[in-house]
């Protein structure tokens, strides 16, 4: 190690500014077993396990005013390959590489892949909890006009190859974003607004491929007043997605009570906009939370939202959150009671019930030291013929889910050279 300090001494040494190198690793198995997860279980199938990998390696550096970083990962599943392997299914890819300069303490930019993550990442969050990810190819502008005053402008323009010539974006994203969100903090009460603007390529009835625009807007407020703390979110969705108008909205609340130094409870509920499964408009009515990170919020079973349940009937979730917290363990139950916003039918024509189930949640974490933690989980849907209708399977069958993860996290090396006179 003291070899690697020496060699990074030598090559800052003729720098004006303090630089520093840094070198972190992660390594998160998780295991685990779906009995009922994202979807009801058929009566006649078999639960699934598996164990997924995240394997991580992070390099960054930075000095007074430049900062560069690299994240690069390996995404697999125990066992996908054979044990004497010529190469994995699941290649290294790119998680972050970006550059970001800072003109001065109030302006910088920043682009390459990065995290594009505001608020409670209930419209744009880095999705943690999925082992690949979300990140953004983008270029962004931040601007901070005073301590309290942030307004973050981000674009990205995408392709899926070099071509000469224009060619169709077949990529299953956006293929341009423009992005504004603005923050400020009075005492201990936060506001954000966010404007977004998302292109998304299709093929028109004379085989052309257009491109059609969904603008998602809307405000976050989040406040913290003694003991009770939350936040409270609405966003509107308009313009047009696969030739068909979009009309969406979502409103969201959630309030925390702090009992004592370790232990909270807290209440909440959500609305999302949705189309009748007998509406004949052509109109989308659905919210989609299009780059949400999804997991923390409507259920850890992702029967909604989680790569599933866009242009569909809607949600109405009315959770609450029992947590117990303290610098080595968490532990937290979490019920949600799920119904539609919008009506469901059932193949003959007849409207349905609105109320989809009721799931539980049970998680825990345990920190054996800052580079290392096991977390495991449980859940239980408890799902009505009308979910049925939606999701398939049986609602009578016991659909649960259990998993249990470990972090590994340990920081390689850092180093910091001081700042010192150009030779």
């Amino acid at each position: 190690m003291k070899t690697i300090y020496l060699l990074f001494a030598l090559l800052f040494s003729s720098t004006l500014f303090a630089q520093t190198f840094e070198a972190d690793l992660q390594v998160r198995p998780r295991f685990e077993f779906r009995n009922g997860y994202k979807t009801l279980l058929p009566e006649n199938a078999d639960p699934a396990s598996h164990t997924s990998q995240r394997t991580r390696l992070i390099l960054g550096y930075g000095d007074e005013s430049l900062k560069v970083k690299f994240s690069g990962q390996s995404i697999t599943v125990w066992g996908d390959s054979p044990t004497m392997r010529l190469e994995d299914n699941n290649t290294f890819s790119l998680f972050e590489a970006y550059g970001q300069y800072q003109t001065s303490p109030n302006f910088l930019f920043r682009v390459g892949r990065q995290v594009l993550s505001y608020d409670n990442q209930r419209i744009l969050g880095e999705v943690g909890w999925a082992q690949q990810g979300q990140s953004h190819d983008a270029a962004l502008i931040s601007w901070k006009p005073a301590a309290n005053h942030r307004l973050d402008v981000a674009a990205a323009y995408n392709a899926e190859a070099e071509t000469l010539i224009e060619a169709p974006y077949l990529v299953n994203s956006y293929q341009n974003l423009q992005m504004a969100w603005y923050h400020m903090d009075v005492n201990n009460v936060g506001f954000s607004f966010l404007f977004m603007n998302t292109g998304y390529e299709f093929d028109t009835a004379l085989q052309d491929r257009e491109v059609d625009y969904i603008q998602t807007f809307g405000a976050f407020h989040n406040f913290v007043s003694g003991d009770f703390s939350g936040n409270v979110g609405a966003y509107g969705q308009a313009g047009s997605r696969n030739n068909r108008d979009v009309s969406a909205w979502y409103t969201g609340l959630n309030l925390n009570y702090k009992l004592s130094s370790t232990w909270i409870a807290g209440l909440g509920a959500e609305y999302f906009s949705g189309t009748d499964m007998d509406d004949t408009s052509g109109e989308i009515k659905s919210f989609t939370p299009l780059f949400g990170t999804n997991h923390g919020f409507n259920g850890h079973m992702d029967y909604f939202y989680v790569g599933n349940h866009q242009n569909s009937v809607g949600l109405l979730d009315i959770y609450g959150k029992f947590s117990y917290t303290t610098s080595k363990f968490d532990f937290s139950v979490m019920p949600h009671v799920f119904s539609s916003s919008a009506n469901i039918v059932d193949a003959a024509g007849n409207e349905q019930d609105n109320y989809l189930g009721t799931e539980i949640d049970l998680a825990a974490g345990y920190k054996f030291r800052k580079d290392l933690q096991v977390n495991v989980g449980y859940s239980q849907m408890f799902g009505s013929e009308s979910l049925e209708i939606l999701k398939g399977g049986d609602k009578d069958a016991t659909q649960n889910w259990a998993w249990v993860m470990l972090s590994f996290s340990p920081k390689l090396f850092s180093y910091t050279k001081p700042e010192v006179t150009a030779l």
